[in-house]
């Protein structure tokens, strides 16, 4: 993949604005997501995040702003929560062919790449909090995406399987090329995994790029 491949722009919005009860939770927000690129977005609750990412999927209406996607181009989505009704019997492979149609091949392949390759006969409700976040990513990589769009994607994992799932986001990155924009609460842990963070409490308070993404292309001037 060419550097221009991987810096195109697979989602953007200017000045996103979205309100409730006449105040703006997103206020005249623009970003981008390029292929191959982790963008983060950090901030207090409240403050917008995922209203935001709703509001990026059309999921909800905006009150005013431009949302653009490349053409053709495949989302991949992951919710920060998932409630199943305790009393419906469903297993992982079922709950993988809701509303999709993929192989029996395709499942154990995304389930292998995330690391839970024994649980497609498990009850969803026999999952741990970590076995159920992959299994919902597995889930999102089984539209084959250009674009992961994760929502909280460690939300009832503890800190030493939140390190786990940021590292395997990047490596599905780094496998993939996909682009992949995330909500965090945890700056610290999140670092490292990814290439821009931006702060939100409604509006972009601020940007940075990571470390690692820095690192990274001072290396490949140096080549």
């Amino acid at each position: 993949m060419t550097e221009s491949e991987v810096m195109r722009p697979l989602l953007w919005a200017e000045n996103l604005t979205v309100s409730r009860g006449g105040q703006p939770v997103v206020d005249k927000i623009s970003l981008s997501v390029n292929a191959g690129e982790i963008v983060t977005l950090v901030g207090p609750n409240g403050a917008g995040k995922s209203t935001l990412i709703r509001a990026l999927l059309r999921l909800i209406d905006c009150d005013s702003g431009i949302i653009e996607r490349e053409p053709g181009v495949t989302i991949g989505y992951v919710p920060q929560r998932l409630e199943i009704d305790p009393t419906m019997p469903i297993d992982v492979r079922r709950f993988l062919r809701l509303g999709e149609v993929s192989s029996e091949a395709d499942m154990k392949h995304a389930l292998e790449e995330v690391g839970v390759a024994d649980v497609i006969e498990t009850p969803m409700q026999g999952l741990s909090g970590g076995e159920t976040r992959r299994v919902l990513l597995a889930r999102a990589l089984l539209r084959d995406p250009d674009l992961l769009v994760l929502d909280e994607p460690t939300a009832g994992v503890d800190f030493g399987g939140q390190a786990e799932l940021y590292d395997l986001i990047r490596t599905i990155r780094d496998r993939r090329r996909c682009g992949v924009l995330l909500v965090s609460h945890n700056l610290h842990l999140v670092m490292a995994a990814t290439d821009r963070v931006l702060c939100l409490n409604h509006h972009i308070c601020c940007e940075a790029v990571s470390y690692t993404h820095l690192r990274a292309h001072e290396t490949e001037a140096d080549l």
